[in-house]
């Protein structure tokens, strides 16, 4: 069963910085929507699978850039590569430290006997799996590699391809912290953006960041103020940057040890005890999101106009 790619809507949950409850509000999300596919993009550390319990039922490599290797017996120990080496990474018996080498490819370039391979390095895994909520886009970015940006944009890509071929109307994905490079690759071509954020300087600051970033890409905005009553004037100058960048305020959830609780369960929060008071308020700002203006083709924020406003 196939679908138009212009009708399959995607939520990216997002923060400025890590440890806000991105992630926790992201499964209790996908344990309260219908005909989704799942995504996490936190490609550098990866967590959402502790509570979603992916099988896996598709394993993929990742490659990305190249590595230097010499071979031995076409060298001639002339030295150039490790004249020309501004890593350090060739030692005196001609032998390429993997960890070193940055994989700029100048050794390649210069070597005068040919003898140095550029080999294209395997970065990571990227996983298709099935949890109890439904199927699931993941990846594993391997220890200290880099392009991390080119691994989310290719979990979103499958995830996107996935929900194309089977007719899901929806795709949630659990973004990167920050506002660099895989952030940049979790927010182009999404429809709208959760912006979960806390009552600190920290946060506030990183969600400005945040909201200029998804400017920039005039993607819709939403806040959800998590541990809303750690500080009431930190959420009260929350508030007010919300009202004037133009966006819409979900919720505030107050902090509570059962986030906690959920999690050491392995479970999302509206599962661990769906009638609390907390659980129904996530269900509330659930309801927010998916009948928002932002969610809505058609009717989308111009967060550039808002921005300079």
């Amino acid at each position: 069963m196939g679908i138009n790619m212009q009708e399959i809507k995607e939520l990216v949950v997002i923060s400025g910085k890590g440890g806000t409850g991105k992630t926790s509000l992201t499964a209790a999300f996908a344990a309260l929507s219908e005909n989704k596919v799942l995504c996490d993009a936190d490609v550098d550390a990866a967590d959402l699978h502790l509570l979603m319990a992916p099988v896996i039922e598709r394993q993929s490599d990742f490659k990305g850039g190249h590595e230097a290797v010499i071979r031995p017996q076409a060298c001639t120990a002339c030295g150039r590569c490790r004249e020309l080496c501004r890593f350090d990474a060739i030692s005196q018996d001609f032998i390429i430290d993997p960890i070193s080498c940055e994989g700029c490819g100048v050794c390649v370039d210069f070597c005068p006997e040919g003898a140095i391979d550029f080999i294209e390095k395997t970065c990571g895994q990227w996983y298709m799996s099935r949890t109890r909520f439904g199927p699931m886009v993941h990846a594993r970015l391997g220890i200290a590699e880099e392009n991390s940006g080119r691994l989310v944009s290719l979990v979103r890509q499958q995830a996107r391809t996935y929900a194309e071929e089977n007719g899901q109307t929806l795709i949630i994905t659990d973004g990167p912290p920050g506002v660099g490079c895989p952030v940049i690759a979790s927010l182009s071509g999404a429809t709208a953006l959760c912006i979960v954020t806390e009552p600190t300087v920290s946060g506030l600051h990183d969600m400005e960041r945040v909201i200029r970033l998804a400017a920039h890409f005039n993607v819709p905005g939403m806040v959800i103020i998590n541990k809303s009553d750690l500080n009431l004037d930190m959420s009260k100058a929350i508030e007010d940057l919300t009202r004037e960048r133009n966006m819409s305020l979900l919720g505030r959830i107050p902090f509570d040890p059962v986030f906690t609780k959920a999690m050491i369960q392995a479970k999302t929060i509206v599962e661990y005890d769906k009638e609390s008071a907390l659980s129904l308020g996530v269900r509330e700002i659930w309801d927010k999101i998916i009948t928002s203006s932002a969610m809505t083709p058609g009717r989308m924020i111009n967060l550039k106009e808002a921005i300079k406003a």
